[in-house]
């Protein structure tokens, strides 16, 4: 026995289409972080460990507001929850742009722009997809949704290196702010009905199951707690590749330009990476997929900080991370639906998301002090390529099946 998807005036078609844009539109100025990092730091005269605080402290918050943001679009829609965070993100892109001290920093681009995440990222969107497409749409639907944010990460470092130089970082970031606000018209396709039930392709739903209840069946299944776990490891290599390899080019004698380009080529790279796992993530055992994309990312990165840094192995760095960036999120998510259902899809989703997020805010933070007390980002590096191999090990004893839920379960009072 399974629930009906929640109904939409609007075609699949069209609601992918808008998820897509939304995830696009976010994805790309969080993205391009990095750019502002040693323009911000000169002018001020700040450490790194300054810049990486913040955004740090945006990893963390997005991480923590995307069970309750996940929790409202779960109970009221998503419509409300992606426009609050739209304004919320906005918002803090412009604090960030008129910052002048560490304080204002960490407010604009910590608080709200990680605030703002929480409730307008591709998270959501694939929340929503959950609820609004058909059960054969959504493993691609999946894949489709994070490559569009990867391909916001193509198009926004070239796009944030022109402005800066045109126009200078501080204008660089309300362009972005503006950018965000397009978000608001394009969730209206993506309106679900509040309190939807969905629930195709997962276990049997429990009739009245409160949010308590389905957070303490989800934590006490193992599959789960492992899922979450292996899934710190993701949060922690993107964020400190995200924020702090521009300046680790630079350290080692490139150009801006290089930087700008290498987390372009990773954009553009995993928009291919992620809809091929999207794909995969119906064809093969996802648990054995996330374990290689783990191991494989632990190999880039040892190539990468082994060999003379240089513009060749930089693109060719960002080509292999690239493909394996955003591919763990078709077949976590799919994971998590098919264990749960898509009732409380996007909480769960969420909090796996808020591990994923906790890992991000350690890599970047630890970049920054390690860097200011060692002038260089090798220990972090060798710590992301530990993870990577503790996260493929951990991913293997995952179970692919639903949770057991008795026919006729109801939930106690």
């Amino acid at each position: 026995m399974s629930e009906p998807v929640s109904r939409s005036r609007f075609s699949p078609e069209l609601i992918v289409v808008s998820g897509c844009l939304i995830a696009l539109i976010t994805f790309g100025p969080r993205a391009s972080a990095g750019l502002f990092q040693i323009p911000m730091t000169v002018e001020f005269g700040w450490g790194r460990d300054v810049f990486g605080l913040a955004i740090a402290v945006q990893n963390l918050l997005w991480g923590l507001g995307q069970p309750f943001a996940g929790a409202v679009a779960d109970r009221f829609g998503a419509f409300r929850v992606l426009c609050v965070g739209a304004i919320l993100y906005a918002l803090g892109l412009v604090v960030m742009a008129y910052a002048t001290t560490p304080g204002l920093l960490h407010l604009g681009a910590g608080v709200l722009v990680g605030f703002g995440l929480s409730g307008c990222s591709f998270n959501l969107v694939l929340g929503a997809f959950g609820k609004l497409l058909p059960e054969s749409w959504r493993p691609m639907a999946f894949g489709a949704g994070t490559a569009a944010g990867s391909f916001g990460q193509f198009l926004f470092p070239p796009l944030g290196n022109a402005l800066i130089e045109s126009l200078g970082w501080h204008q660089a970031l309300v362009v972005f702010a503006a950018s965000v606000l397009l978000v608001m018209p394009l969730a209206v396709a993506l309106a679900t009905r509040p309190a939807a039930k969905a629930g195709q392709g997962g276990p049997a739903p429990v009739p009245g199951q409160s949010i308590g209840q389905a957070l303490s069946e989800a934590f006490r299944h193992r599959s789960y707690v492992l899922l979450v776990l292996g899934f710190f490891t993701c949060g922690f290599q993107l964020a400190f590749i995200t924020v702090h390899l521009p300046a680790y080019l630079r350290d080692a004698g490139l150009s801006a330009a290089v930087g700008g380009w290498t987390l372009a080529v990773i954009g553009l790279a995993n928009a291919f990476g992620s809809l091929t796992s999207g794909w995969l993530s119906t064809r093969m055992s996802k648990r054995w997929l996330l374990a290689w994309i783990y191991f494989g990312r632990a190999v880039a990165i040892a190539a990468f900080i082994l060999l003379p840094a240089s513009p060749v192995t930089s693109i060719a760095f960002g080509i292999a991370i690239g493909l394996l960036w955003l591919s763990t999120v078709p077949p976590t998510s799919s994971l998590v639906m098919l264990m749960f259902g898509t009732r409380y899809m996007a909480m769960l989703y969420g909090f796996a998301f808020f591990s994923h997020q906790v890992g991000g805010f350690l890599g970047v933070w630890l970049g920054g002090i390690l860097y200011e007390a060692y002038g260089n980002y090798t220990f972090v590096w060798w710590l992301s390529i530990a993870l990577g191999i503790a996260s493929a090990l951990i991913n293997l004893p995952i179970q692919e099946k639903p949770v057991e839920r008795p026919v006729g379960l109801q939930p106690a009072e």
